[in-house]
């Protein structure tokens, strides 16, 4: 099998390995079959994406629906770099799993609406599967409704021209969607569970997703809710690409 690819920009080392960790883990992939560059560190190295089972882009800090004045030097030529990569991803319909930012990256690029009007709190939300999304073969095994983790500033308001719309939730109408065959983004976070969230709690505590003397509390509240499903897509996407030489 080929490696899969994780482009990564948490800058903060705990946040960041525990991410990889996770994808390593609830896609069943050994540390050599995903390979990580991460994007706040270093340029976008060359990719040749022929050497690779399909690409993967977890969440972070940036917002792309931010003004442009108001982003770091380090956003904006992430954000160049992701245009440029998609333009081949794109073109070539090459696998793709874009979670929490892959909403930002894939569907701002495709024409989609990113703003701040459906953000989500830090906790659990029901995400329920459109009908299209229930005879997707990366939703197969989920229930119609299954409780997920989520917790961003930004979100989907319009769809791209030409995206299926596979999963919402009551405060947000685009939890998941599929353009073309092969490319796919959640606002959900597919990889992240209750020891991961409560991680991630404390590293962004103070960037504003919540008061941070409330940080104890988020944890509990989502806690009380059993999260156990959305990690199916990690391990769908990585047996649907991982093991077929044409990708699809």
């Amino acid at each position: 099998m080929k490696p899969f690819l994780l482009l990564a920009t948490r800058a903060e080392d705990v946040a960041a390995d525990g991410e990889y960790e996770a994808f390593c883990r609830y896609g069943a992939l050994a540390p050599d079959q995903l390979h990580r560059v991460r994007l706040e560190e270093r340029p976008m190295p060359r990719l040749d994406l022929d050497r690779y089972s399909g690409i993967i882009v977890g969440g972070g800090p940036f917002n792309s629906s931010d003004p442009d004045s108001e982003k770091s030097d380090t956003q904006r030529r992430v954000e160049r770099e992701f245009t440029t990569l998609l333009d081949e991803v794109v073109d070539r319909d090459f696998p793709f799993l874009g979670a929490c930012y892959g909403v930002g990256t894939l569907g701002q690029y495709a024409g989609g609406v990113v703003d701040r009007l459906y953000g989500e709190a830090v906790g659990v939300a029901t995400v329920e599967l459109t009908q299209e999304g229930m005879a997707d073969p990366l939703l197969a095994g989920l229930p119609p409704a299954f409780a997920a983790y989520v917790g961003h500033k930004e979100a989907m308001r319009g769809l791209p021209p030409g995206a299926v719309r596979l999963a919402l939730s009551p405060r947000s109408p685009v939890q998941m969607f599929r353009l073309r065959s092969h490319l796919y983004a959640t606002q959900f976070h597919p990889e992240l569970d209750l020891a991961g969230l409560t991680q991630r709690v404390q590293v962004y505590r103070d960037y504003g997703y919540f008061a941070a003397d409330e940080a104890d509390d988020v944890v509990t509240r989502a806690a009380a809710r059993p999260v156990t499903a959305p990690m199916r897509v990690v391990r769908n996407f990585v047996d649907r690409y991982g093991h077929r030489p044409d990708g699809g």
